[in-house]
């Protein structure tokens, strides 16, 4: 005898939810971590810029403090030393994003000097840092 609830269908267990549910925290996570990128930079004033746009991460970034001191990634470094240290960083046969930091006070021979020892570098795409 059999009970009226009873089907004849098989068992079966629906897997439709338990992807919808794995595809919503896999798009959480791609795009939290779309947010976690943080720059690596000293502290300079910024000029503003209107037409200045986002720039993707980057691995390394020229700073040019006020007084006119370098740093690399947040490293003293001299002048002299500035193109062989961004050679080192850059992956051979690939392009590298480098971002100059220059504070507005910088005299702008300075920045100048600092960007053409940069384009000798091979590989090197240069960025000029600016606040909207």
């Amino acid at each position: 005898m059999r009970l009226p609830d009873e089907s004849d269908k098989p068992m079966e267990i629906n897997i439709v939810p338990m992807i919808d549910v794995i595809f919503s925290i896999l798009a959480f996570f791609i795009i939290s971590t779309l947010y976690l990128t943080r720059s690596e930079g000293l502290p300079v004033n910024l000029p503003s810029a209107a037409t200045a746009k986002a720039q993707p991460s980057t691995q390394i970034t020229v700073t040019i403090e006020p007084d006119g001191d370098l740093a690399l990634n947040r490293n003293p470094i001299e002048l002299e030393a500035l193109e062989d240290a961004v050679r080192s960083l850059v992956v051979p046969n690939s392009e590298a994003l480098v971002i100059v930091n220059a504070d507005e006070k910088v005299d702008h021979g300075r920045v100048v000097s600092v960007m053409d020892r940069l384009r000798q570098v091979e590989g090197a795409k240069l960025a000029i840092a600016a606040r909207r």
